[in-house]
């Protein structure tokens, strides 16, 4: 029996919260946490900056434990969205080369994509991965279709944003090793949804976020990139760690850490909200919530009589599952859910199609989901 968890969270209770998918919700305790050390940071933000050499790499330790990688193999960011802009930006990519992914992929990443190709006159194309899915071999399949003898880096999710899929990226990283062409997986939606074991999968470079489904304060993300290749990458901004001295240990850990002036405190607070989850269980929870969101999937399928995108199973999708709708003006329902109905949710429109991606968290109840799908029925009456 999973405890009720809705008391420990900040979000106002006059909304049904179902869309922790796009910026996440941090418990009360771990933003106390977070707190403690921005306070910590302005009592003597001398003494707190030189000590962030001894804090970074412990709190870099819990989290590679959780994500099942070396330590220093991992370096904090902001966002995922930044671990992808750096591999983007850093790759020494040439004239004709190809970066392959999906359209399934999160606009930001896209655009990083398209910037680093325009520089170095590379080609960032896109391959289509028709819903609904059945097989695993059906996604690999369609993006080994895209494959030519010019293709240099397969660039994909491993759940993806607009549709909620996990997509079998183990076997993509195993294909594309075997062919020479770098793996570049966008990991925002993972941590603290599913299993990690980085160092189990392989890929070359792996960015997620930590203030999604981990519970992390906002602007906590980690980029992993495998040991061999750590050499190639260099963050966005280059400041204080930039060969800072040549015979160091780690000049990647060095690069990223010492970025100048910032806010650690939700890097430090990392530790606090691993320690969260696993104080509370995570695993039944995150099973519970799989199972409200399987609910949910099966009465808003039977409601308008739609195919589903995937096979009804957690391989498929863990607490975030999108569901297609009926054709309507996305904008406007998704504004009246929540003007009407005090429901915060997605109403989405992806390749000419209108969806809803519903995300479960510790804190919702089977009530909010009920509350989802009663307005559905009202606001957008099946036919």
């Amino acid at each position: 029996m999973t405890k009720d968890l809705r008391h420990e969270f900040l979000l106002r209770t006059d909304v049904v919260f179902l869309n922790h998918g796009s910026f996440g919700a941090c418990p009360r305790p771990v933003f106390e946490e977070y707190q403690r050390w921005q306070l910590e940071l302005e009592r003597q933000p001398v003494a707190f900056f030189a000590s962030r050499n001894g804090l970074l790499p412990e709190a870099r330790a819990s989290l590679a434990t959780l994500v099942g990688c070396a330590r220093d193999d991992l370096v904090f960011i902001p966002n995922a969205t930044t671990g992808i802009s750096a591999v983007a930006r850093s790759l020494p990519l040439n004239q004709g080369d190809e970066v392959l992914s999906t359209n399934h992929e999160y606009g930001a990443c896209d655009r990083a994509w398209e910037f680093a190709c325009r520089r170095s006159g590379a080609h960032h194309r896109k391959v289509s991965v028709p819903l609904p899915l059945h097989a695993a071999g059906d996604v690999v399949d369609a993006i080994w279709q895209g494959v030519t003898p010019r293709t240099r880096v397969i660039s994909i999710s491993h759940i993806t944003s607009p549709t909620a899929v996990i997509f079998p990226v183990a076997e993509i990283v195993l294909r594309a090793k075997e062919a020479g062409i770098w793996t570049v997986i966008d990991g925002a939606h993972a941590p603290g949804q599913i299993d990690l074991d980085l160092a189990t999968l392989d890929a070359d470079f792996y960015a997620g976020n930590c203030h999604k489904w981990l519970c992390a304060p906002k602007g906590t993300g980690f980029l992993y990139v495998r040991r061999d290749l750590q050499h190639l990458i260099a963050p966005p901004i280059t400041s204080w760690g930039h060969h800072v001295d040549p015979e160091r240990p780690n000049p990647f850990i060095d690069e990223f850490e010492w970025q100048g002036t910032r806010d650690l405190a939700p890097f430090l607070a990392v530790p606090a909200a691993i320690r969260f989850m696993q104080e509370r269980d995570w695993p039944a929870q995150r099973q519970h919530c799989h199972e409200l969101a399987q609910w949910v999937r099966g009465e808003i399928l039977a409601l308008y009589g739609l195919e589903p995108f995937t096979p009804d199973s957690p391989e498929w999708y863990s607490q975030m599952v999108a569901m297609p709708l009926p054709p309507c003006d996305s904008a406007a329902l998704k504004k009246r859910l929540l003007d009407e109905r005090n429901i915060e949710i997605p109403i989405l429109t992806w390749e000419g199609r209108q969806l809803v991606r519903v995300s479960v968290q510790a804190y919702n109840t089977r009530a909010d989901l009920e509350t989802l799908v009663d307005a559905l029925r009202t606001l957008l009456p099946p036919a």
